[in-house]
């Protein structure tokens, strides 16, 4: 992780937007597993879509299925 902080703070456009990537998987995997938990303990989509300030249909257009599957442990 600190590679990854130095990584933004750097002069260098190819490491500064190689650590863009890199916090934007990380962003993205944090908020898949937040989403997962507050849908497995009952949060509607628009309660969660209202703390991430997005619209509803947008995180259950992102997570639905991947929730779904989570949940099913990809039993159909």
């Amino acid at each position: 992780m600190m590679e990854l902080a130095a990584a933004v703070d750097s002069q260098d456009p190819g490491t500064g937007l190689a650590a863009v990537a890199a916090l934007r998987r990380l962003t993205d995997e944090l908020e898949a597993l937040h989403v997962s938990n507050a849908r497995a303990r009952g949060w509607s989509w628009e309660a969660i879509a209202s703390s991430l300030g997005v619209r509803r249909q947008s995180v259950h257009k992102k997570h639905a299925r991947r929730v779904a599957t989570d949940v099913t442990g990809g039993r159909t």
